[in-house]
């Protein structure tokens, strides 16, 4: 199907997410095919449901392809951005996404538990960054997917998802003064409380959750696709190095 560019602002481009089987993954997976983008993204143990993902986002009018890999595991994350650019071209546009849900008392965690969240949340986006930057030429993207958390820690027994997520503040800054002079962006995004399989709308917190944002609501994960969606196209050209809070005012 040909592409409008008016209407297609990132045809021509191929998109990474990881993790991107579910949630704000598929989403921002969804929005970004919507756009134009050819579009890979990784998954974990939800086969099913990447496969099925793929076949919406080429209803979209452009080529889609899933790859099983552990966002734990370096070199798996390495071989599915070799595979990408073998397979469809790029990338151009890297979202670093894969994400985890490690909560509890700070006295109960354990090192595998710190290593694990580091390994998936901070380590992964340094490998897969590193991997995608020798296929990217100017206009590329890397964009990450944090927490509000990292910037006001609201809740509690959050410790090891924030300090992980947190590192994502450092790694992108820094990368985006070294890969400015190519012409590449860095950026993050931070949802808040997201309506995902992960933290329910309705779910037992989500209503103390909802009482700390100024809009009173959860956020949808195609409002947190949306800015990525964003940052990927051409209206993002002049943002870089910096975090977008996607939150409904939780942190204002």
């Amino acid at each position: 199907m040909a592409h409008d560019s008016t209407r297609s602002p990132l045809a021509g481009r191929v998109a990474l997410v990881t993790g991107g089987s579910r949630g704000i993954g598929a989403a921002i997976v969804r929005r970004l095919a919507a756009d134009g983008a050819d579009v890979a993204f990784t998954y974990l143990n939800a086969r099913e449901r990447a496969e099925a993902l793929v076949r919406d986002a080429e209803a979209a009018g452009v080529r889609a392809l899933a790859v099983r890999a552990d966002s734990a595991e370096p070199d798996r994350i390495r071989e599915a951005v070799d595979l990408v650019h073998a397979r469809l071209g790029g990338p151009d546009i890297l979202v670093n996404n894969a994400g985890i849900a490690v909560f509890g008392p700070f006295g109960d965690a354990t090192v595998a538990e710190f290593d694990r969240s580091m390994a998936v949340h901070a380590r992964a986006a340094f490998v897969a960054a590193q991997a995608a930057v020798r296929h990217m030429g100017p206009g590329g993207r890397i964009i990450g997917v944090g927490t509000n958390l990292s910037e006001r820690a609201s809740l509690p027994e959050a410790t090891l998802y924030t300090t992980s997520k947190a590192a994502l503040v450092g790694l992108t800054r820094s990368l985006a003064r070294e890969l400015g002079p190519r012409g590449i962006t860095v950026n993050l995004v931070h949802p808040g409380s997201t309506d995902t399989e992960m933290n329910p709308a309705d779910g037992p917190g989500a209503d103390a959750e909802r009482a700390l944002t100024a809009l009173g609501r959860y956020t949808d994960p195609e409002d947190v696709a949306a800015s990525v969606a964003h940052l990927a196209g051409p209206g993002g050209r002049s943002i870089t190095g910096t975090s977008i809070l996607v939150d409904a005012g939780a942190n204002a």
